[in-house]
């Protein structure tokens, strides 16, 4: 059972990666941008080391501090921590 959970969280997180990539690709282009909301959103859901592994690669939202401070927060205050604790 644990191992489909890590699976699913692992899973996540390229799909964090790659929907911050998706949105650093289209805001050089002018393209449709993902919404703030929904990059924290996955963030939140277990996807923070996606998300910051993202901002790192692609240097996006790195700046933008209302964005860098929510990420901070919900970095810390993620369910993410309570499977991690139940895991081990």
């Amino acid at each position: 059972m644990f191992g489909v959970i890590w699976s699913l969280v692992l899973l996540w997180n390229v799909a964090t990666v790659a929907t911050f990539g998706w949105d650093k690709w289209s805001s050089t282009r002018n393209g449709r941008r993902v919404r703030e909301r929904t990059l924290l959103w996955m963030l939140f859901a277990a996807g923070w080391p996606g998300a910051w592994l993202a901002m790192s690669w692609f240097r996006h939202k790195t700046r933008k501090q209302p964005f860098r401070r929510y990420a901070i927060l919900f970095t810390i205050l993620n369910p993410f921590w309570a499977l991690l604790y139940w895991t081990y």
